[in-house]
């Protein structure tokens, strides 16, 4: 193709939108900044102030402040007062980027941005050799993980995601066994076991790191109904009620054999719980999704890269909801609903069951759990 064939007006669209791509990375860096050092949440409180009052408010260095701020400002962030030199978060815009904002904060998910650029020169190579990368590769990504999923959890995990399974809340009130897979540091299991005293909740994972931090979590909150043990949740023992995986199916090494693994872990009537990603199983149908490049970067830095490290299927983060129906009716799911909570943009909620018990649970299980998960 010539220079003359090239539509000109095509050309020079496309040019701006991969000059705004290269100015909203750069944007996504400094938003993590202001996330991770408390600014934003420190200036939603703030009258107009200047970098020093801000600064000294924050802890911080000024001119680090200030350089911060300017680009802030230039984004459409926060406002200026050039004449005053003061500077303002408006409410609407805190609103997005505040940890008071729950689920709506967006500013949360910045920091994985820095951590993918940790990893990309490793991640090139595996573009020539194929293969991946182990989770120790991505030293930050269980603490990211944690304050991430707790802006959801923490407001919706037991006024809003447990009520979607009939009966549910009572049954954890009487008292059932449930585990929680690729539990990371176990804040699900805290959040769940201090709202549930007389139930018993076991969370696994592979990451030592992981269980350790959700150990000492538990012990800080004064749970004695909470265990977390390092165990590969495709080789699963035990018996629950309850089994629960919030983002993480699609990480897996062996998905399909976990499904199975679950699906003969649960009592008569149990419940599978799963949250994973709302997105479509189909590239076409994700072209107006509106995190659609962000799924697909995570896939390709983190959820597939780390399955195939471990010789996995490489499911990746847009398996989408048709596939995941298929893989829960494979494992012997026979009767699956999937729906959303408010305010969570990323995730879809299936209750899976392995017979049409109306989402009952057996009655309360006083048997003890043992270390590994289960009851006794």
């Amino acid at each position: 193709m010539s220079v003359r064939d090239l539509d000109v007006a095509k050309q020079e669209d496309f040019a701006g939108r991969v000059l705004e791509v290269l100015n909203d990375a750069c944007l996504g860096l400094l938003t993590s900044i202001g996330h991770q050092t408390g600014l934003f949440d420190l200036m939603a409180g703030l009258a107009p102030s200047t970098s020093e009052e801000i600064a000294r408010a924050a802890g911080l260095n000024e001119r680090y402040v200030r350089e911060w701020l300017g680009g802030m400002v230039v984004a459409g962030f926060v406002e200026y007062d050039p004449q005053q030199r003061r500077y303002t978060l408006p409410p609407e815009h805190a609103a997005s980027l505040t940890r008071t904002a729950g689920p709506a904060n967006l500013a949360g998910m910045m920091p994985f941005l820095a951590m993918m650029g940790e990893v990309e020169q490793e991640l090139l190579g595996h573009f020539r050799t194929g293969g991946g990368m182990p989770y120790s590769a991505y030293p930050r990504f269980q603490q990211l993980e944690a304050e991430e999923t707790a802006r959801v959890y923490d407001l919706a995990l037991v006024d809003a995601i447990v009520p979607m399974v009939p009966g549910l809340t009572e049954r954890l009130r009487a008292g059932i066994d449930a585990l929680d897979i690729g539990t990371g540091q176990g804040h699900a299991v805290t959040v769940l076991a201090e709202a549930f005293p007389a139930s018993r909740f076991t969370g696994i994972d592979i990451s030592a790191e992981g269980v350790a931090a959700a150990r000492e979590a538990a012990a800080e909150l004064g749970l004695h109904n909470a265990w977390f043990e390092v165990a590969d949740c495709a080789e699963l023992t035990g018996r629950y009620d309850l089994v629960t995986a919030f983002d993480v199916i699609h990480d897996l090494a062996r998905p399909t054999r976990t499904l199975a693994a679950i699906a003969g872990a649960l009592r008569p009537g149990g419940v599978f719980l799963m949250g994973d990603i709302d997105a479509s199983s189909k590239l076409e149908e994700n072209i107006d999704h509106p995190l659609a490049p962000a799924l697909y970067t995570f896939s390709t830095f983190f959820c597939m890269t780390v399955s195939l490290g471990e010789d996995g299927e490489g499911l990746g983060t847009v398996w989408g909801e048709q596939t995941a129906r298929r893989m829960l009716a494979e494992a012997g799911f026979r009767l699956v609903d999937v729906k959303r909570v408010e305010g969570d943009v990323l995730n879809l909620y299936y209750l899976a069951r392995l017979d049409g018990a109306a989402g009952r649970l057996t009655g309360p299980v006083r048997a003890g759990v043992d270390r590994a998960g289960g009851s006794a």
